[in-house]
């Protein structure tokens, strides 16, 4: 998915939402947000907008001499998202259809993104989301492919939303245990992306195979991924892709079997799937 004039407002705007994150001051919140909004004026529109992101991310690191910007909102959303866990857990005792339910658990998660147009209330969509319809509603293709797999991909997104990632994993291991699963991640901070240094702090290197994809973009940019990664995608039987970046990245894709799981979080990615902001989607391509 190429990136639409929107974009260019958006990533200008996620300058100024950097600048409140590190408590800029106002020589260097001047020098970021300027940088930015010059480079707007040349933006590709052959590129994705994680694509883009991650060149203007690595420059405002670069001018703020900081490796992760986000690194206390991303240990923050951890917290937060740690504490809906015994919630959870018991909801997924008590449903009758434990798959859905994960699925989701996994879907809420996507609230937690620094980086969207607008904003959601994790505890509010954990208490709805349950009886929420699907805006694209391919679960039964989901649960077809399932049946039928037996090495899955798991795409993951955003910090916080990783905690819940796991419990959907966990789950799927209970449903399909004669599947492989793996989860990757980014290869370096950006935004506040999921990377192996979050992951393996709730030891997901112990729940499936823990992948550093190497890419440096906000959703799984296929040719930046390390060798391991693209061989692993290549021959997954089924990829489950989590959040908006990674929809952005892989619309359209060489591979087939995809299965987009997200909350539309912006309008450009609402008219890209003809849905309505704010849908929760379970797409099968």
């Amino acid at each position: 998915m190429k990136i639409q004039p929107a974009c260019v407002e958006c990533i200008v705007n996620q300058s100024f939402r950097v600048v409140d994150a590190i408590d800029a001051n106002t020589t260097l919140a001047t020098k970021i947000t300027s940088h930015v909004k010059e480079l707007s004026k040349d933006f590709s529109f052959s590129l994705t907008p994680p694509e883009i992101a991650a060149y203007v991310y690595a420059d405002m690191a670069n001018i703020a001499n900081m490796k992760d910007l986000y690194a206390q909102q991303k240990q923050l959303a951890s917290s937060h998202a740690k504490t809906f866990l015994p919630k959870l857990q018991t909801k997924l005792q008590n449903s009758t259809n434990k798959l859905l339910s994960a699925a989701k658990i996994a879907i809420a998660g996507n609230v937690i993104d620094l980086a969207a147009e607008v904003s959601f209330d994790l505890e509010e969509e954990l208490e709805k989301i349950f009886h929420t319809p699907f805006g694209i509603d391919n679960f039964k293709t989901l649960e077809k492919e399932l049946n039928k797999a037996r090495n899955v991909v798991v795409l993951g997104d955003n910090t916080g939303e990783h905690i819940f990632d796991y419990i959907f994993i966990q789950t799927l291991q209970e449903l399909y245990p004669d599947i492989s699963f793996s989860y990757f991640v980014r290869g370096v901070p950006i935004i506040n992306d999921v990377t192996l240094k979050e992951a393996k702090e709730i030891e997901f290197d112990k729940l499936c195979n823990l992948i550093d994809s190497g890419v440096d973009t906000p959703g799984f940019s296929y040719n930046r991924a390390t060798k391991e990664a693209q061989e692993l995608f290549d021959n997954a039987d089924l990829v489950i892709s989590k959040g908006m970046g990674n929809y952005e990245c892989l619309s359209p894709s060489h591979k087939q079997n995809i299965c987009f799981l997200l909350k539309v979080k912006c309008n450009v990615v609402a008219s890209s799937l003809g849905t309505e902001l704010g849908d929760i989607i379970c797409k099968v391509v």
